[in-house]
């Protein structure tokens, strides 16, 4: 099987009641990793890549065809969209023609006339080539490639006006940040969700910096319409704690476990661990 688009499985994972996770790419290992987490649970999963990994990784197209040739020499067979994590305007297209079989276009730093011209010229794009499309209303908090956003929730009525252009999913403010949560967040905003839900008309939502909220808010969230779940910090975490545990261990200095293949692989086993237990929360496990 190769890439698909997120559509129908989101559509599976809204009439479920469960979400897909969506997982960011930082390296070859995090490929490997997350495939084979979902070939061994039976789920489905969405592969994010920021601009900056796409940066480091080498372009989109680039990516687009490693996701694949891992794909058929893991012999995966459940479904993997390959997804664009808050692409620019820029980077949404470079995506589209990159081979990338969905794209989230961030234009929420624009107002909202401006996103909603913006969102729809590159539904229009996408929907000739049978790609999926995620927006976004009110910036997410923390940092995401260098940009600093504080974090807001989004107006329902402007989340209304981009949901009709056409898009498949929406990506929502209300309260979330990317990276570590302070001691003092507040937590999400659930009255807000809720109106945004009903003013989209059942439209999958999207909850992006889904590192270290708590499982009972999790799962809420997806009880009021959230169908796709980031996750991106737990992962890079889980993946430096086991590399870290493995030189001070002395395990580097010990055969050749100095190759990089050694030195890598407890980092790649803990990111598909982590990545996993992410899934059995979301509920989709056997899902695929």
């Amino acid at each position: 099987m190769g890439l698909v688009n997120a559509k129908e499985m989101l559509a599976k994972a809204k009439a479920g009641h469960y979400a897909v996770g969506h997982f960011n790419l930082n390296n070859m290992e995090s490929v490997r990793a997350f495939l084979l987490a979902a070939e061994e649970t039976r789920s489905p999963i969405i592969l994010g890549v920021s601009g900056g990994t796409a940066k480091y990784m080498g372009g989109y197209k680039t990516i687009a065809h490693m996701v694949e040739d891992f794909m058929e020499f893991l012999k995966i067979t459940v479904p993997v969209a390959l997804h664009v994590d808050h692409g620019t305007y820029e980077e949404a297209l470079a995506a589209i023609e990159g081979g990338f079989s969905s794209i989230m276009f961030d234009g929420s730093k624009y107002g909202i006339e401006e996103n909603v011209e913006k969102t729809k010229y590159i539904v229009s794009l996408c929907k000739e080539k049978g790609i999926t499309v995620e927006a976004e209303v009110g910036a997410i908090g923390g940092e995401e490639d260098g940009r600093m956003a504080m974090g807001e929730c989004a107006d329902p009525n402007e989340c209304a006006a981009i949901a009709a252009l056409g898009i498949d999913m929406l990506a929502a403010g209300i309260g979330n940040i990317h990276g570590k949560y302070p001691a003092d967040w507040k937590g999400l905003n659930f009255d807000v969700l809720a109106a945004i839900q009903d003013k989209t008309d059942g439209i999958p939502l999207v909850l992006h910096g889904g590192s270290g909220i708590p499982d009972d808010m999790i799962k809420q969230a997806i009880d009021l319409g959230v169908c796709k779940i980031n996750v991106n910090t737990e992962c890079q975490i889980a993946f430096t704690e086991a590399t870290r545990k493995y030189i001070e261990e002395g395990k580097d200095l010990k055969g050749k476990g100095f190759t990089p293949r050694a030195l890598l692989a407890p980092g790649l086993e803990a990111t598909k661990q982590k990545c996993i237990e992410k899934m059995a929360l979301f509920g989709s496990l056997g899902k695929a």
